[in-house]
């Protein structure tokens, strides 16, 4: 609406155009004639071999394609928030006071961090039900307050903290797990937020985790993940004791005085019951606290039914292991959960590919699922590549109605593969990941990008209804009049990204791969599209036949439509 209303007001109003005389005015005409001058002759020459240009063109973005397989691929990239979370879990024998200690170690340990400002702990849990874990939510001095690290000679950002934390924290004790997360990286999820989540599902407790351990075992051996944790949680070891049905029948013992033989050993039994003072005590039968062991339960008589004693042991066969602290169903099936980061120098879509290959080799009747974070990425990427798609085919139908034409739109288009491929070379150059910043940087790639092919198609066309026949000498004097204002609107696009892709600010994590995909799209767009988009406009006139005013094209459809009612 401005472009078209105030921006002709302002130029009535303040543009003029006359030679420039000063030093710098000179010289920049002086530099843009001679560029275009280069151009038309670069371009006559493309012209001459236009299938060359095209099909080299064409190797070139799909070698460039295939840079993408070397470009990390996540969810959303890691930032430097200051602060992040700590769960910490001990050995399943741990009570709760054994975990305040350790954490006032850890605390201990976490002050004599200098880029730490503050920390909260919670033993146990927010409920303190979990009797062997604990979580710390640790703050940090903002960036640019932190000191410089003797050992890496900058200021260390969040992510290098959490490194240089995690191996302290995990010496603290034996058998101690430790997992660090960013909550920067929690994405649109209910679940924990690590940028790595799957469940494990199947029907066998036994077999699920030993599935669920060997997934976890395959991913720290590879080096594809860090801080591993799960929700499958084993208790300390309960005794589980089964009747031995034959010999008990054999001593005359029936399966009940097993039973209540064990509850009165643990739980005791009411034997007996007085009143004294207005009150009702009961005297209740157990075996001492300190000799609730698995020794005593075995020496414990038991009667049968001709008052004759024979020992536990003798009846019944018991058996130790941990016992679980929860059971977790997922759509009623069993399933077990596990969380990771990604770990340095690789990328969350590693892991999730890894897992993927491992799907295979699974027990039948098992199987992986994504979840959380990880579902959540893999479904945003497939509903931002459906919108990419379907934006492509809504730009040709909108430049089908414009042109009025079914083949200048796909001129118009061709310039996109060549900005796809511009923007993957310019994350892998700098580093950066295929996140849902940088596939929002390519969408907005279609509407940036076609503004140079619809310049040059568009006025090639008017040339060419001015009485121009021959394409190549309509081409060779449109493009170089086109060359200046495309080579304007993409060098301020790209001076406008600029700032996003620099390092500076909060949240400047997210903002980098979009202006980087941008730039890198712009640029190598823009030089291609001044080649190759005149080369496949040639090749298309050859056939098609453009009418060379409106007049012909309404003779043209009324002769049609008479030779179809004929018909």
């Amino acid at each position: 609406l401005e472009a078209l209303t105030i921006t002709p007001m302002r130029c009535s109003r303040f543009v003029t155009i006359h030679e420039r005389t000063d030093f710098i005015g000179r010289h920049f005409e002086a530099g843009m004639n001679w560029m275009r001058d280069l151009y038309r002759r670069m371009l006559a020459a493309c012209l001459a071999h236009p299938w060359k240009v095209v099909i080299t063109a064409t190797a070139i973005m799909l070698a460039s394609f295939t840079s993408v397989k070397f470009i990390g691929k996540e969810f959303s990239p890691p930032q430097d928030q200051s602060i992040f979370l700590v769960r910490v879990k001990a050995r399943v024998d741990a009570s709760i006071s054994y975990t305040n200690e350790l954490m006032k170690r850890a605390e201990a340990y976490m002050k004599t961090v200098p880029e730490i400002q503050q920390t909260y702990v919670a033993v146990g849990g927010f409920g303190g039900s979990s009797y062997n874990t604990a979580m710390v939510f640790v703050t940090l001095k903002q960036p640019g307050d932190r000191p410089i690290d003797p050992k890496a000679g900058h200021r260390l950002s969040q992510q290098e903290v959490m490194r240089k934390m995690r191996g302290p924290l995990q010496k603290l004790d034996e058998g101690l797990t430790v997992a660090m997360q960013d909550l920067s990286m929690r994405g649109f999820t209910a679940s924990r937020g690590f940028p790595i989540e799957f469940t494990v599902r199947g029907d066998n407790w036994e077999k699920l985790w030993s599935v669920t351990q060997d997934l976890m075992k395959g991913l720290k051996d590879k080096g594809l993940a860090t801080d591993i944790d799960t929700d499958y949680l084993l208790g300390k070891p309960q005794v589980d004791i089964v009747p031995n049905r034959d010999l008990a029948a054999r001593y005359g013992i029936s399966v009940q005085d097993i039973g209540t033989t064990i509850g009165a050993m643990i739980g005791g039994v009411r034997a007996n019951q007085y009143t004294e003072g207005g009150h009702r005590y009961y005297v209740m039968l157990q075996v001492q606290p300190k000799d609730q062991n698995l020794e005593t339960l075995r020496n414990l008589m038991l009667a049968n039914s001709a008052n004759r004693l024979t020992q536990m042991k003798n009846a019944v066969t018991d058996t130790i292991k941990p016992a679980m602290q929860s059971v977790t169903r997922i759509d009623r099936q069993r399933a077990i959960s596990v969380f990771a980061n990604a770990a340095p120098g690789h990328a969350t879509q590693e892991a999730l590919d890894y897992i993927a290959s491992r799907e295979k080799d699974l027990p039948p009747g098992f199987r992986i699922v994504l979840s959380g974070a990880s579902q959540t990425f893999q479904e945003s990427f497939q509903s931002l590549i459906f919108a990419f798609i379907l934006g492509i085919f809504v730009a040709y139908m909108v430049l089908a109605s414009q042109f009025n034409s079914f083949i200048d739109p796909i001129t118009v288009l061709v310039a996109l593969p060549f900005s796809v491929s511009g923007a993957f070379l310019a994350l892998l150059v700098t580093g950066q990941s295929l996140n849902i910043y940088s596939m929002i940087g390519l969408i907005l790639l279609m509407g940036i990008v076609k503004k140079n092919s619809i310049l040059l198609v568009d006025f090639t066309n008017i040339v060419r209804d001015r009485g121009e026949h021959d394409v190549k000498k309509a081409l060779l004097e449109a493009c170089p009049v086109r060359l200046r204002p495309i080579i304007m609107t993409s060098f301020a696009c790209i001076a406008a990204a600029i700032p996003e892709a620099l390092p500076f600010g909060t949240g400047s994590e997210t903002t980098i791969p979009m202006a980087v995909s941008i730039i890198g799209g712009v640029a190598v767009s823009t030089f291609l599209t001044l080649f190759v988009v005149p080369c496949v406009y040639e090749l298309f006139s050859r056939v098609s036949h453009r009418a060379e005013n409106k007049e012909e094209i309404k003779q043209a459809f009324i002769k049609v439509g008479n030779e179809g009612l004929e018909t």
